[in-house]
């Protein structure tokens, strides 16, 4: 039972010896709190594809996001790709872009066809797969295709409220202007 008691006491004044903490020091400076829509981008790209035959399917070189962004990507973070998929006309007659989210269907005479991509932090890469032979897959699908590619921060993706496949909501939510998307132009 001395033991026990001595054991205890160690114990209570170890806890109680190490828990006063001093003054409270100068308050830090204001950090982020991670949800900074400031550290997402989109860059736009007008792009040919060339056709894989041991694939088959219809492919766009690899984009290096390094190539068109300063902003590091980084593993969790979310890439969501765009195509234009025509230009309209508003009220006013003024022209207004048309974006569709990948993955994309069309359906065609021979079967269906998919715009889809993958992507690491490094790069992406956007494809044209299909249920038939894609080989004579019009050019109306296969060459100057313009898409966005949206990079965004995983913890300001899962707490904004916005509609992803809704390439008007994601720009109101990242808080940037059509000025704000890098054109690169186009890449054979």
């Amino acid at each position: 039972m001395k033991k026990l008691f001595s054991i205890l006491f160690m114990t209570t004044f170890l806890f109680t010896a190490c828990s006063s903490d001093g003054e409270r020091g100068p308050q830090g400076p204001p950090g982020q709190d991670g949800l900074d829509p400031a550290s997402a981008t989109i860059f736009e790209v007008n792009s040919d594809f060339f056709y894989d035959a041991e694939a088959n399917l219809w492919t766009t070189d690899f984009l290096t996001f390094a190539d068109f962004t300063d902003v590091e990507v980084l593993e969790t973070d979310v890439v969501l790709i765009y195509r234009l998929d025509a230009v309209g006309q508003l009220d006013d007659g003024s022209d207004v872009d048309e974006w569709s989210m990948l993955p994309q269907n069309f359906f065609t005479d021979e079967g269906t066809i998919q715009y889809v991509f993958n992507h690491t932090f490094v790069d992406t890469e956007i494809f044209i797969d299909g249920n038939y032979d894609l080989s004579g897959l019009s050019d109306d699908f296969t060459t100057g295709q313009i898409f966005r590619v949206a990079i965004i921060p995983a913890n300001f993706y899962e707490s904004a409220n916005f509609d992803s496949s809704n390439f008007g909501s994601l720009m109101k939510a990242l808080e940037l202007k059509e000025q704000d998307i890098k054109k690169a132009g186009s890449l054979k």
